[in-house]
């Protein structure tokens, strides 16, 4: 059974920092293409960053360029997120999605073919 599960959210201070893993089972993972998806309520679905099947290309949205950082372990089946400095507005739920994509320098911010439930982060102000 195809399965992405998130772990890692909670509440943080504004300036603070988490990191976020996301658990693949039931495929082969380095099939795959992953990112990190975050949606908050009245906002559109926000692509974050992505990691090639690979991991040896990344793609990393402007509104979190220079503060979250991923990186797969294939090894141990985990994508991680690293989120330092956190914002208020970049509170929202976070989930890890799976694209499955040939080309090792390759990973979109647009869609996915499989995601996972999800995590919430809250950053106080």
């Amino acid at each position: 059974q195809f399965q992405l599960v998130e772990s890692g959210g909670g509440l943080v201070q504004s300036g603070g920092s988490l990191r976020l893993s996301c658990a693949a089972s039931g495929f082969t993972v380095n099939d795959y293409a992953i990112g990190w998806f975050r949606e908050a309520p009245g906002k559109l679905r926000e692509g974050v960053s992505c990691i090639s099947r690979t991991g040896e290309y990344t793609q990393i949205a402007d509104s979190v360029k220079g503060r979250f950082t991923i990186s797969r372990d294939d090894a141990k089946r985990t994508i991680y997120l690293q989120m330092n400095n956190l914002f208020p507005e970049d509170t929202a739920e976070y989930y890890c999605a799976a694209e499955q994509n040939p080309s090792p320098s390759s990973c979109t911010l647009f869609y996915f073919d499989h995601r996972g439930p999800g995590t919430q982060v809250t950053v106080s102000s």
